[in-house]
């Protein structure tokens, strides 16, 4: 109990003075998002209302700093032996801190998002047991590891929602791996809690840090293998429904993804703003109450989960979350999202691509801006 304060202390501040430290650096060298403030984060506009964007500059190494509290506190409890991750929790660890440096490099230089998800699908198929799921289930266990994963990446869409979902999601966990004495991943989960945590004093909007793909990329990962191992050796009906409940907002957002673009004939794989916080965002919802709404609802999803794995709820509880994910899908089929917007009419195209489409009637050209360079 000791110890477990003591780690999670530890943690929480090791991991903010290694986020205000790594900012200045970041600010400093250019590690920094190209845009500033991005376009998701920035406040609804009113109809008929300009509003200029900020440029804002936000670091993009603060899922350094969580990897770095999160792995060298686990690592001084297993080398002290005052909490041992043993074998399971050490290997998950190793292979977070793996799928973090590939964020990372995705986050300093361009990268296509399959490398990403490869890498992931790669850590996942190497953490997952086995032995207790057969292979079937493992490879399924592992598809939903990298959809999990994937999805905690898109909640970073809005000032500190990944951070606060991860440490809901994490509190929940460690109880349900103490509950089937799983004490070195209970360990693991309560210090990336607490990493979490020590994050969102620097993350909290307006951040001044963001997790990037490294810090979502290695917090989904931990998060959705640990719900594999906690559940590997259970029934197979708690054990889905208790997942499920856990990553409830993982699994909202994910389905809401898949409906619209689908119905768009969009690639999954392509950005767009048709993540939950950027409806939320468009809903009228500031930036501190998506943060708000998107951690109630963690925590409802995490508490149905917690309870079902201590057998307080039957696995018949997920339906609750279940039946809130659905209502999302229908808003996502019934609502469209957002339209494209047109290219600017006197926009010059890119080589190779199509002509801008310029708006006017024709046979009678435009008048060129005062002081504008005609382009032959």
């Amino acid at each position: 109990m000791l110890y477990g304060i003591t780690a999670a202390t530890a943690a929480l501040l090791l991991t903010a003075a290694l986020a205000a430290l790594l900012r200045s650096f970041s600010l400093r060298f250019g590690a920094v998002d190209g845009t500033g403030l991005p376009a998701s984060r920035a406040r609804p506009r009113a109809p008929g209302r300009v509003r200029p964007v900020s440029l804002r500059p936000v670091s993009l190494l603060g899922g350094v700093a969580v990897v770095g509290g999160t792995a060298f506190v686990g690592w001084a409890g297993d080398w002290t032996g005052a909490a041992p991750l043993g074998p399971e929790a050490g290997r998950l660890l190793a292979a977070g801190i793996v799928v973090a440096l590939l964020g990372l490099a995705a986050d300093l230089l361009p990268a296509p998002p399959v490398v990403c998800v490869a890498g992931v699908a790669v850590a996942a198929a190497l953490t997952v047991p086995y032995g207790e799921l057969g292979m079937p289930a493992g490879l399924l266990a592992v598809a939903w590891i990298v959809l999990v994963t994937q999805t905690f990446r898109s909640l970073d869409h809005a000032d500190g929602v990944m951070g606060t979902v991860g440490v809901i999601t994490a509190f929940a966990l460690s109880g349900c791996a103490a509950a089937e004495v799983m004490d070195g991943l209970a360990a693991l989960l309560s210090v990336l809690a607490a990493a979490l945590t020590g994050f969102l004093m620097h993350g909290w909007p307006p951040a001044r840090i963001a997790p990037g793909r490294c810090g979502s990329l290695f917090a989904g990962f931990v998060l959705a293998s640990a719900v594999v191992q906690v559940h590997a050796e259970g029934p197979a009906g708690p054990g889905f429904g208790a997942g499920f409940a856990l990553t409830a907002v993982a699994s909202a957002d994910a389905v809401l993804v898949l409906v619209s673009r689908r119905r768009a004939g969009r690639p999954l794989l392509r950005p767009a703003p048709d993540h939950l916080v950027h409806r939320l965002r468009r809903a009228g919802l500031t930036r501190q109450g998506v943060m708000v709404v998107t951690g109630l609802a963690a925590f409802a999803g995490a508490l149905v989960g917690l309870l079902i794995d201590l057998g307080w709820l039957g696995a018949g509880a997920a339906w609750w979350p279940a039946g809130a994910v659905a209502v999302v899908a229908v808003v996502a089929a019934v609502r469209p999202g957002p339209r494209p917007r047109r290219p600017h009419p006197h926009a010059i195209p890119a080589p190779g691509g199509p002509a801008p489409r310029v708006l006017g009637r024709p046979g009678r050209p435009r008048p060129a801006a005062p002081g504008a360079v005609k382009v032959h």
